[in-house]
């Protein structure tokens, strides 16, 4: 009997702690409908030059071509290289909106704010940036928060747990990674597979 109370009060607890989480879920930035086909996730590091050449050079084909058109949804995941990443990581979630706005200006304009030689002084470009694009958020209260921090954390953890992500960006497909070199034919040829 006092092992049954044991296990209700353990269990109780955990119920608690579930709802407690829940009342603070951080959404997803994700792009398209949640019934498309095709589910594309996106691992990538807002210093990560390559990734904004995701944003700059594919995304927008693949927009037109399958995402506005309902075929395909993309949900973007963190994987911060450096503690730089990690800050602006935490800004593109502070709205916590699920939309992908301040992710995709913070990419076209990464050249604007990713530079210096401390994290200090990227750290105050990239508050300038905010400001000169009337972005409108909260620089100290969304860097100091622990539940976004732990969100984009557990994005890059998962990443490597469960797709083995090693590198930015890395795609996934359907919950397949996409092993051929990162450009819009490949991708396409990909995708008209799947379609």
């Amino acid at each position: 009997m006092k092992k049954l109370i044991i296990l209700f009060f353990i269990l109780l607890f955990q119920t608690s702690v579930i709802n407690a989480d829940s009342s603070k879920k951080i959404k997803r930035i994700k792009i398209g409908q949640d019934n498309a086909k095709i589910t594309i996730i996106v691992y990538e590091s807002l210093t990560c030059s390559h990734c904004a050449k995701f944003h700059i050079n594919i995304l927008p084909d693949l927009k037109k071509e399958y995402i506005d058109i309902g075929l395909v949804r993309i949900e973007f995941r963190h994987f911060p290289l450096d503690a730089v990443a990690l800050n602006a990581s935490k800004i593109a979630q502070c709205r916590n909106d699920g939309k992908s706005e301040i992710l995709d200006s913070l990419y076209l304009n990464q050249t604007k704010w990713v530079k210096g030689k401390t994290i200090e002084e990227v750290n105050e470009n990239l508050k300038k940036f905010l400001v000169s694009e009337n972005i409108d958020v909260d620089f100290d209260k969304c860097t100091k928060d622990k539940t976004i921090e732990d969100f984009i954390l557990n994005d890059r953890i998962q990443g490597v747990k469960k797709f083995k992500v090693n590198a930015t960006p890395t795609i996934i497909i359907n919950d397949k990674k996409f092993e051929k070199s990162l450009n819009y034919k490949n991708l396409k040829k990909n995708l008209e597979k799947l379609i």
